[in-house]
């Protein structure tokens, strides 16, 4: 978990960014409101009802940003970082809400259609708040990825499809001044559908996030690298992370050391490893379990090349970790991992059971049956 630093100054930056695009956007929306009135352009008006959206949109940014930066409670001891999750998802059915309202004036248009009157100054104001809007896109975007916003990124990207809006408002101008087309109605209803995409896109990524992703490969293998570095360490397995917001994770992971490590070593080390990940990943590692190797016996080492041949020969076994052969118990312990592709695991996992089990008719065999969840 980010230290309450890291915390503050990424929400300073998403309020911050938010109300410049507040401010930008009431601004832009009130020339534009204007202007399209004037010119009788449904094209314009409706650009600057976008305008609106928008800045209400940076307003959910804000309160979602001080919700998700709630300190942890009773009720919440996890704290309140999904809020920003949830905003997102807001950000993204109002932009869906515009696209479809674009959408609809678009279309009657088309079949009722209305003489624009551009002039001079609605050109003018038009192609300014193209400028204007790609500016802010891709200064909201870049802050969003700065701070790892998905709120934030989805405000800069429906900046920038404003701006297309903006554009075909100018192109359509432009056109009916040369040669007296009036094609803003398709154009809008191409955009609109453009916006209903983008909208739709943004609102599958949150509920994404919300029902929970797999970790990102290159940060699941750095945190393992971290573990492994340690030298008693032979190896790092079965990472979980539970994601509570952005850059907020809460986690278990398994590893695999010499069995004849003492509880007090085992102890220390594992400390050591939460406090080296805490600090380099801002991940908090609720629990260390602990996988034993044999150590100095040549006959485990002759079962474990046998038993992994064995589990290998499957096609949709990923991975085979944690085994341990207790001779004096007769039982050899193994993990492994299966494909999510592999449709029959269960009927996977007996084969591979029974498989070993002839192999080794006298020992008691202990499959723990993992899954896919990281890299």
């Amino acid at each position: 978990m980010p230290n309450k630093t890291k915390k503050l100054t990424r929400e300073k930056i998403i309020i911050n960014t938010s109300v410049i695009g507040i401010i930008a956007n009431f601004l832009l929306a009130g020339f534009k409101a204007v202007v399209g009135i004037l010119s009788v352009s449904i094209a314009i008006v409706l650009d600057a009802v976008n305008n609106l959206s928008d800045a209400l949109s940076s307003t959910v940014t804000i309160i979602g940003t001080k919700l998700a930066g709630k300190a942890p409670d009773k009720d919440h001891p996890y704290g309140h970082g999904r809020a920003e999750y949830l905003s997102a998802m807001i950000v993204a059915i109002i932009i869906l809400y515009a696209g479809l309202t674009s959408a609809i004036e678009s279309i009657k248009k088309i079949f009722t259609p209305i003489v624009p009157d551009y002039s001079t100054i609605s050109i003018v104001i038009v192609s300014v708040a193209i400028v204007v809007k790609i500016l802010l896109g891709i200064y909201v975007s870049k802050k969003g990825k700065q701070v790892n916003s998905e709120v934030l990124e989805n405000s800069g990207k429906d900046a920038l499809m404003d701006s297309l809006i903006s554009t075909a408002t100018l192109v359509s101008a432009i056109i009916f001044l040369s040669c007296g087309l009036s094609l803003e109605a398709y154009l809008g209803t191409i955009i609109a559908i453009l916006i209903l995409k983008t909208g739709i896109d943004m609102l599958k990524s949150s509920l994404s996030q919300i029902l929970g992703e797999r970790v990102e490969k290159d940060f699941a293998l750095s945190l393992k690298n971290t573990v492994t570095s340690f030298k008693d360490v032979r190896g790092a397995y079965d990472l979980i992370l539970n994601n509570y917001g952005p850059d907020t994770y809460l986690g278990s992971i398994h590893i695999e050391v010499e069995d004849t490590m003492t509880a007090v070593e085992i102890d220390a080390l594992t400390r050591k490893i939460m406090k080296k990940v805490y600090d380099k990943h801002g991940v908090i590692l609720t629990a260390v379990g602990i996988y034993s190797y044999n150590t100095e016996d040549e006959e485990s080492v002759s079962i474990r090349d046998k038993v992994s041949q064995i589990v290998h020969s499957y096609s949709s076994v990923m991975q085979m970790h944690g085994f341990y052969h207790n001779k004096a118990d007769m039982t050899i312990q193994l993990d492994i991992i299966l494909d999510f592709g592999d449709k029959a695991k269960e009927q996977t996992y007996a084969s591979i059971y029974n498989d070993i089990q002839r192999a080794f008719p006298d020992y008691k065999i202990q499959i723990t049956l993992d899954y896919d969840v990281s890299d």
